[in-house]
């Protein structure tokens, strides 16, 4: 009797959902606080403005709502979630664990999960674990989450970094793929540890824990060396960009959407060059809400797929992502609906 393959189970993006702070913070501003300029720093990164969450709220606010929406969106409820994956490098606390947080408030009850520290990658490296979740088939439901409140750990008379991040939270559903060939197809994913050297916070765990002379030293903000992490980001996303597509046969011409992190419009465009990928597939959002670091990823797939109704099926998608870490990667879907 010949042999009868087992179809794939992939993961499939069933539902997204967001949450953005109410409040606009505009380069304007920052001319009163640093030494910089709206020409500036819109010629060097692209950003015009950025959202700010209101003190005291924490990353677990915003991915709670973030997480409702995209479960009313998919018409399901909390109850038949089964995993929680939060990539934040501001968690509420150490912990417990912001997906604990989550869990709680939007009553998954049957829900385990935990948080994922990957910098600027989290969202991509997340869904790509919970993916494989899926494609194990030990759980059917898998709540993915990208949401970090930056400005609660950049130093505001810091010119260097302080122009550069937001607050913002997206979600996004996976489920087995009804059919086969569609769905998360493929990865590829690095670090380098190396790269924390050039960008990192010094205080704050258990090596350098929070003293008088910590806070005195302003340890406990985000620590960047621009240039090395800009250098070591052009080279390594726009790879990482090419690599998924090469492995997997592809080319530029065959990607309905590339959807990369959204760090500096000049990382954007040389990962789009990279890929020979027209720039009318590449969503941007960064000018208005600059780097929300794992939410950037989020946010631009519910641009295309919710504000933009851009994505059909059978269409690619791309995303790629660069952190701290360093981290980098990209995920290949193939969209279903």
């Amino acid at each position: 009797m010949a042999n009868r393959r087992t179809p794939r189970r992939n993961a499939y993006v069933r539902s997204v959902g967001r949450f953005l702070p109410e409040r606009r913070m505009t380069n304007r501003e920052f001319e009163d606080m640093v030494d910089t300029t709206d020409e500036w720093i819109v010629t060097r990164t692209g950003i015009r403005e950025r959202r700010i969450l209101e003190p005291g709220l924490g990353s677990s606010y915003m991915a709670v709502r973030a997480a409702r929406e995209c479960l009313e969106r998919a018409g399901a409820s909390p109850e038949e979630v089964d995993v929680i994956i939060v990539g934040t490098v501001t968690p509420d606390m150490l912990f417990p664990a912001t997906a604990c947080l989550v869990q709680k408030e939007i009553g998954a009850s049957r829900a385990w999960g935990f948080d994922l520290s990957a910098g600027c990658s989290a969202f991509v490296f997340a869904l790509t674990t919970g993916a494989q979740m899926i494609e194990a088939g030990r759980y059917d439901k898998v709540l993915v989450i990208g949401s970090d409140v930056m400005s609660t750990i950049i130093d505001y008379e810091d010119r260097n970094t302080c122009v550069l991040f937001g607050d913002a939270a997206g979600a996004a559903l996976l489920e087995p793929c009804p059919e086969e060939g569609y769905g998360v197809l493929d990865f590829v994913q690095y670090v380098d540890g190396a790269g924390g050297d050039f960008l990192h916070m010094k205080a704050g765990g258990s090596k350098r824990p929070a003293s008088c002379e910590t806070v005195k030293n302003k340890e406990h903000f985000v620590y960047q060396e621009g240039r090395q992490v800009f250098r070591h980001a052009v080279i390594e996303m726009a790879n990482v960009s090419a690599e998924i597509l090469e492995r997997n046969r592809l080319t530029g011409d065959d990607v309905a959407l590339f959807i990369p992190h959204q760090a500096n419009l000049r990382i954007i465009e040389a990962s789009a060059n990279r890929m020979k990928i027209d720039r009318s597939k590449v969503i941007v959002n960064i000018d208005r809400y600059a780097n929300t670091t794992a939410g950037t990823i989020p946010l631009c797939l519910y641009q295309a797929v919710v504000e933009e109704n851009r994505v059909r099926k059978g269409d690619y998608l791309v995303m790629s992502a660069f952190g701290a870490g360093f981290t980098w990667g990209s995920a290949l879907l193939r969209w279903w609906e």
